[in-house]
């Protein structure tokens, strides 16, 4: 009989997973793909300059909407719109990592895997 053949080797999966965790860890990835799907078409909203400039993108960081009031508009002052915008859309892509990052964690149970 050859070295290694039937005792504890590929057959019975000796010291390897079992089936029981193969499952659960099909169950985890089909879960975690779903969460991200759902994480993806969620919307995020954020405002800045005291609610001037609003942000509203997806979880895929894609603007959906800019609303910027007319009061915000100073043509002697486009740095501080280009900056309330900045900020209003950077802010919801934030919310956006924020929120994937929580969900995944109790997802995968805190175990520390890089998402």
């Amino acid at each position: 009989m050859a070295k290694g053949y039937g005792s504890r080797g590929f057959g019975g999966m000796g010291g390897g997973m079992n089936m029981n965790m193969i499952k659960q860890a099909q169950k985890m990835q089909q879960d975690m793909l779903k969460m991200q799907q759902q994480l993806q078409e969620k919307e995020y909203t954020a405002a800045a300059g005291g609610g001037m400039v609003t942000a509203v993108a997806t979880g895929k960081h894609e603007l959906k909407s800019l609303t910027i009031d007319p009061e915000a508009v100073d043509p002697k002052d486009v740095e501080m719109l280009q900056d309330m915008i900045l900020a209003a859309v950077n802010e919801a892509f934030r919310a956006a990592d924020a929120d994937a990052s929580s969900s995944m964690a109790q997802l995968t149970g805190g175990m520390g895997l890089p998402f």
